[in-house]
């Protein structure tokens, strides 16, 4: 982590001319020389020529030809840019190679270094590396925008892998092991695929791997036996592994002295006395900025805004860098990284330290392996995360867990050297400019060490975290450190407390704290109920977290929670402890005269596995249309993992090319007066300033258009939201575009406003509401009335809402984005063209909020004639793109007493903000998921509000998420008054064929189309649901603080196929070009044409017409060549696609035929390229276009699902683990189930992302605050099912779709709901034991449980307060 300090210079210039001539003794020759892929870089440093802030990423995108690094985040959270760091150890002659985040590291840290991204693994031209083509072949890349980074995560892995001492792995397989494989991409971050298949892709080099765990790939089939499956592997030859340090870095690095640049404002002190002289240097006339570094991680966090006049590198001073061990503990460097400390806290002692001692290390750095991730904490200093937690009062989890264990700091300021405990060095005021954390002493802890005693002394240590990912990646709600020596007590049963140290951080106060209070009180007793009880009290006292800290009462119950989960075990026991009772990592006590109710009482009575412990996938193959229908790669996979797939920002800037940034406002409503920069801080190279005042005047304020309406680019005198556009900031790089904008201050002026409307309650009010056309607003069905009258029962005015969500991995623009520009500027369609060639995972998001991004840069390139180029950097993508729809829903539901509905009735407010976008269609497409039950009669009132927030807009199953939400909050409401199986409830509320004719009217199709009862019926036999529901309820039985709840719940998804381009071409060598209207984004869109195309131009049945597909090659999209492309959306572009181009096809084939005919009576037989060549010759037309309209009475029809899933809910913290999800979704007769597969699977991981974690809060105007992967978390590895079973279900022939086919893109993202359900189930066993406790009536537990169902939403309802009604209750037992 970076350190900063800021100070006035008060030394003498005479001391530091002779610090600038040291620096210029170990370096002349001011030259920055590296290695990328094994290619030498030697970089001129002389002259300020290279700001010292460029970072490592900066430099391979821009100066050189390796694009595959990508800048996904600029925070290190999302892995998108990891590369691997090699450096040479000459004395020892040894390389160490480790992953790091390249948009952090910076890169003048880089000399002497080698550089690998996957380019250098291999290459399409080269061959490419085994890690491309089994990530290509487990069908692990979809989008491909992350998977650059995976494959490097991955290849560090099997580098370090094979430095062990480990036993020869068999033939084709590496050192790995399965454990290390997973967690090897632990922190990258995929949208797309769901990250089954890229474990399993990992996995596969595994030595210890089970090939029969490895899910469906293109190597081999089911059924196959193993060696046949290791046969089929893309080999993986250890022996033949790259060179990841070439030798003329070796032969450089042996004479490589640290850079010391002065010119360039960078310092490289090799020593203590030379660091303190360059702090201590006077200046009279100004103030100097220093920024300290050692790997600038903390730049992820504490965002670069100002400009630092030194950055001084202190890696390279001995004292800092040194790690010593001896009996009395483990003293750190500051700058030692956090991985290196956690191989010295787990490096084997040689009997120097006591076994529990030992014990102590190895949990601190487990506890570490939860910091960040792998390739942050490779460069992050330990010393650094200190001294941000003092300074700047970060949530450090290193600062709590050594505080427990009294370590140590030592400082130096000025000639004052100072040992600290690190507790006074966190209450101290923050270090001062010529302070130096220079160690972290870490003692050696052994029984009774600070006290003497008799008795036998049992020493007990553990660390918690509370966080949104287990494994890490986030930022913790509470940590803590707990200390404790314990005995048997000599006059009484039970254990005493000897000594004892809690620690908590994290919890929203400056620093981590001792626990002072508990501990003197905890110390010198007896552990019981009520001894434990009080010591809940006082740390509710203590963990008090400051004002304005989010969600204060769930983090002091978490602090309460971990006190129980320390101590509890201990408690109310006649206690033996055991002689080796702490073997390893693990604390084991031996209780005389357990029995069933004692051992509820013990935590982690079931050890979970640690991340995906199987998967299986069930694919019916049909080869009736082939290829059609076959599990290709899909297109392109191969080069997205080389880095050879280009993306928008991968095109290489023209010359004199400019760079642009957005200005957005921050206030909800308010005149715009001006917009300032602080002059200081301007960085160099600004260029223009637009607004709206800078649009042509033929042209108009127009930034997005949809067909309900228009949204301006920029506001004009009023800004009506925060985070609307208020100006585009035009600069000679992107960097100081971003820096810019960062600097700029907006004035605004409140006077003579209405206020805003920051609700859908106030925009009722105010009668503030956009129109919903006729003909999209969805009809009643039934007589709500009677349908009221006939049900035994009512529920009336039940209330729920919806929040919003958010988070794409790239922008980009897409083909409706010409009519917008040209509007703006003024000018005909025809002198605007947009080409779009990939796109990185969009899921509607891309739809509308990328335009303004491309309608801003040309209104630039316009006014100030140049090309202007712009990368949206993650904050701004945040506030600015507005996230689903947040919506309230009342309902009154009737219903008879056996759980039959027979009405309900809905009034809908939906938040649609500034702009109309796609929210006139959100009725429509909830109603279509929510229509999945038959509810007898159906009401309905729905508003479209509109609102002073960000327009909401298009995110995966826009509207129909909500709707299964509600649907199925609706049956669980209506299940738990009636105090019946939820599962009973669904049943009898599903449609029948003629319900489901009443309910989706001409989009029903044929009775032997409606397979949702028989998949209903299959997936409980397949996922043994009746099984697991009893054993479930055993689990609860058994176990007081984990409670598991299964649910199964099924959807109907209403789809349409939409009108869209296509046009096949023929050239001379019987190679194919497709262009088609849609957009590549990860959906397989491409693939599934290739495979339509190769089939229909196959029926001309001419030798080698049958194996074309390679021969094919899916083109760009070009709104000048194929006009009319419309958008990709709504999952059935494919489709859509597929049967423009089979039109083109046949009359390809129709023209073909004849020739053909022709040629075979002179030749007899003719072959593919024969027939093309003369086809050319006779000059036969073979480009063939055509504009697909679906048949109006068939374009809608019904995609249904169902899914169970079983979860396990921490009742302490509120953590919910996935423990298994089954899935049974209808593919029709699918066009590639390998692609419709990793849809499924990516659709319903980003529902566990809506229904369980991503929250997306604002402040008082309306402002999004969750703008970074630090604050928004998406799921990860660690957070999907532990066990992840998909079928896709054949269902035969569906004579009016194409050829039989069904979408799956948005459809299985509704099955998520299954989770919220599951997880809603344990927690009614939750609120049922804890009303048991009080001793009240159990059998009705009505609740709403929230969307997200984030831990805090968990905790609440489980009760923050149910450790002290647990001791409660047990005190009152032993009263009794």
């Amino acid at each position: 982590m970076a350190i900063i300090i800021q100070h006035n210079q008060t030394h003498s210039l005479i001391e530091l001319m002779m610090v600038e001539e040291r620096g210029d003794e170990r370096n002349n020759n001011n030259k920055l020389v590296f290695g990328v892929n094994g290619e030498r870089f030697e970089v001129s440093l002389s002259g300020g020529t290279v700001d010292p802030s460029t970072t490592l990423l900066q430099f391979l995108r821009y100066q050189t030809r390796f694009k595959s690094v990508k800048l996904g985040c600029g925070e290190g959270g999302c892995g998108a840019c990891v590369v691997l760091l090699s450096k040479y150890d000459p004395v020892l002659d040894r390389v160490e190679d480790f992953t790091v985040s390249s948009c952090l590291t910076l890169l003048c840290s880089v000399n002497g270094c080698s550089i690998t991204t996957t380019e250098g693994l291999g290459s399409s031209k080269a061959g490419f590396h085994p890690i491309h083509q089994r990530f290509a072949g487990f069908h692990a890349s979809q989008c491909g925008f992350c998977t650059p980074g995976m494959c490097v995560s991955l290849f560090s892995a099997l580098v370090n892998a094979e430095k062990t001492h480990r036993p020869e792995p068999p033939q084709g397989f590496s050192k790995l092991t399965v454990s290390e494989a997973e967690k090897a991409i632990a922190g990258n971050l995929c949208r797309c695929t769901g990250y089954r298949p890229i474990v399993d892709a990992c996995k596969s080099f595994a030595a210890d791997v089970d090939m029969e765990d490895l899910g469906f790939n293109s190597f081999w089939r089911k059924g196959e036996t193993k060696q046949v499956m290791v046969s089929r592997l893309p080999p993986y030859k250890r022996q033949f592994e790259i060179c990841t340090f070439p030798e003329f870095l070796k032969k450089e690095n042996s004479s490589a002295m640290p850079l010391d640049l002065k010119r360039n404002c960078l310092h490289s002190p090799v020593s203590v006395q030379e660091l303190q002289s360059l702090l201590e240097c006077n200046d009279s006339n100004k103030q100097t900025s220093n920024k300290l570094v050692v790997g600038n991680t903390g730049m992820g966090y504490y965002k670069e805004v100002e400009h630092y006049d030194r950055y001084i590198d202190i890696r390279h001073i001995p004292e800092l860098s040194m790690i010593r061990r001896d009996q009395t503990g483990i003293v750190i460097g500051a700058t030692v990284t956090i991985s290196k400390a956690i191989e010295a806290l787990n490096e084997d002692n040689g009997g120097d330290f006591h076994s529990q001692g030992v014990m102590v290390f190895k949990k601190i750095a487990d506890h570490m392996e939860k910091i960040a991730t792998g390739f942050i904490r490779n460069s992050a200093s330990i010393g650094g995360n200190l001294v941000m937690a003092q300074k700047k009062h970060f949530p450090s989890d290193i600062s709590t867990i050594l505080l427990a264990v009294g370590a140590m700091v030592h400082i130096i300021t000025g000639h004052k050297y100072e040992k600290l405990m690190l507790e006074e060095f966190l209450e101290r005021p923050p270090l001062d400019s010529r302070s130096v954390l220079l160690s972290i002493e870490i003692p050696c802890w052994y029984p009774g060490r600070n006290l003497t005693c008799e008795t036998k002394t049992v020493l007990l240590f553990e660390t918690y975290r509370a966080a949104p990912r287990p494994l890490g990646n986030a930022l913790p709600h509470l940590n803590a450190s707990f200390l404790a020596e314990v005995s048997p007590c000599n006059t009484s049963d039970g254990i005493k407390i000897n000594n004892c140290q809690l620690a908590f951080g994290a919890f929203g106060t400056k620093h981590a704290i001792r626990a002072r209070k508990v501990e003197e009180f905890l110390i010198g007793k007896v552990l019981s109920f009520s001894v434990l009880y009080e010591a809940t009290k006082l740390v509710r006292a203590t963990v008090v977290p400051e004002d304005r800290t989010p969600n204060p009462a769930y983090r002091s119950s978490l602090a309460v929670g971990y006190l129980f989960e320390f101590f509890g075990s201990l408690t109310g026991k006649r206690a033996q402890i055991s002689s080796d009772c702490l073997n390893g990592h693990n604390d084991s006590f031996l209780f005389n005269d357990l029995n069933i109710e004692k051992n509820q009482d013990k935590f982690d009575e079931t050890k979970l596995p640690p991340l995906i412990s199987s998967a299986k996938q069930v694919v019916e193959l049909s080869r009736e249309y082939y290829p059609v229908g076959e599990p290709i790669t899909k297109a392109g996979a191969a080069i997205q993992a080389s880095g050879e797939a280009v993306f928008v920002d991968d095109i290489p800037s023209p010359v004199n090319c400019l760079y642009g940034s957005f200005i957005y406002s921050t206030k909800p409503l308010a005149w715009i007066k001006g917009i300032e920069f602080n002059s200081k801080s301007l960085p160099s190279g600004v260029t223009a300033l637009l607004s709206y005042k800078d649009i042509p005047e033929c042209g108009e304020n127009i930034g997005s258009k949809f067909m309900f309406g228009t949204e301006p680019l920029f506001a004009d005198e009023l800004t009506r939201c925060a985070g609307q556009l208020v100006a585009l900031v035009v600069a000679d790089t992107q960097k100081n575009a971003d820096r810019a904008a960062d600097v700029a201050v907006v004035n605004y002026d409140m006077g003579n406003l209405e206020l805003p409307i920051l609700s859908v309650e106030e925009a009722i009010e105010r009668s503030s509401l956009f129109e919903v056309p006729p003909f999209l607003y969805p009809n009643q069905i039934g007589d709500i009335s009677k349908g009221m009258d006939e049900a035994d029962h009512k529920i009336i005015s039940a209330e729920m809402k919806t929040t919003a969500w958010w988070f794409t991995v790239q922008f980009s623009a897409l083909s409706m984005h010409n009519a917008t520009i040209a509007r703006c500027l003024g000018i005909p369609e025809h002198n605007v063209r947009v080409i779009t060639r990939r796109v990185g995972g969009g899921f509607g998001g891309k739809a509308m909020k990328a335009m303004p991004v491309a309608t801003a840069c040309a209104l630039a390139a316009y006014k100030l004639h140049r090309p202007v180029r712009m990368y949206v950097n993650r904050k701004t993508d945040m506030i600015m793109a507005g996230g689903r729809h947040p919506m309230k829903i009342t309902y009154s539901v009737g219903y008879n007493s056996n759980g039959k509905i027979t009405a309900l009735q809905l009034e809908i407010l939906i938040d649609a903000g500034l702009s109309p976008d796609i929210s006139p269609l959100m009725p429509g497409n909830m109603l279509g998921a929510l229509k999945k039950y038959d509810w007898g009669a159906l009401s309905f009132d729905i508003k479209v509000c509109k609102t002073n927030l960000p327009s909401r807009s298009a995110m995966r199953a826009p509207g129909e998420v909500q709707g299964s939400f509600i649907a199925e909050a609706v049956i669980e409401h209506v299940a738990s008054t009636l105090s019946m199986e939820v599962d009973t409830v669904r049943n009898i509320n599903f449609h029948t064929y003629n319900t489901l004719n009443m309910f989706y009217e001409n989009s029903a199709g044929e009775s032997m189309e409606y397979t949702l009862p028989s998949i209903w019926d299959k997936l409980a036999m397949s996922s043994c649901l009746n099984q697991r529901i009893r054993t479930v309820k055993e689990f609860n039985r058994f176990n007081l603080w984990q409670k598991r709840g299964i649910s199964r719940v099924p959807i109907v998804y209403k789809v349409s196929l939409i009108q869209t381009p296509g046009k096949v071409s023929i050239l001379s060598d019987g190679s194919v070009v497709v262009e088609v209207g849609g957009i590549e984004l990860g959906q397989g869109l491409w693939t599934k044409v290739k495979q339509m195309v190769a089939f229909t131009l196959s029926s001309i049945h001419c030798v080698g017409s049958g194996d074309l597909l390679e021969k094919i090659r899916v083109v760009q999209s070009d709104t000048l060549s194929l006009i009319q492309g419309g958008m990709t959306a709504g999952s059935t572009t494919s489709e859509s696609s597929c049967d423009a181009v089979r039109l083109c096809c046949n009359t390809l084939v129709e023209r073909l035929t004849l020739l053909k005919e022709r040629l075979l009576e002179q030749m007899g037989s003719i072959n593919w390229e024969t027939l093309i060549l003369q086809a050319h010759l006779q000059a036969v037309n073979l480009s063939a276009s055509t504009f697909y309209v679906p048949d109006f009475t068939s374009m809608n029809y019904l995609n249904y699902g169902a899914a169970v899933s079983e979860v396990e809910v921490n009742l302490l913290t509120g953590e919910t683990t996935i423990l298994q999800a089954d899935i049974m979704y209808d593919c029709g007769q699918s066009l590639n189930p390998a692609v419709d597969l990793g849809q499924i699977e990516g659709a319903f991981v980003q529902g566990i992302g809506f229904f369980m974690l991503e929250e997306y809060p604002t402040n008082s105007d309306g402002l999004v605050i969750s703008e970074g992967t630090w604050t928004y978390k998406i799921p990860t590895m660690d957070t999907i099912p532990k066990q992840f079973n998909v079928e896709i279900l054949n269902s035969g022939h569906h004579q009016k779709r194409v050829l039989s086919s069904k979408a799956s893109g948005e459809p299985p993202l509704l099955l998520a709901v299954s989770v919220h359900c599951a997880t809603r189930a344990a927690i009614k066993e939750a609120r049922k034991q804890l009303l048991s406790w009080s001793g009240l009536d159990k059998s009705n537990s009505t609740f709403h449980l929230e969307v997200p169902a984030t831990m805090r939403v968990v905790k609440e309802l489980c009760g923050l307060d149910s450790v002290e009604r647990y001791l409660e209750w047990r005190m009152g037992r032993q009263t009794c």
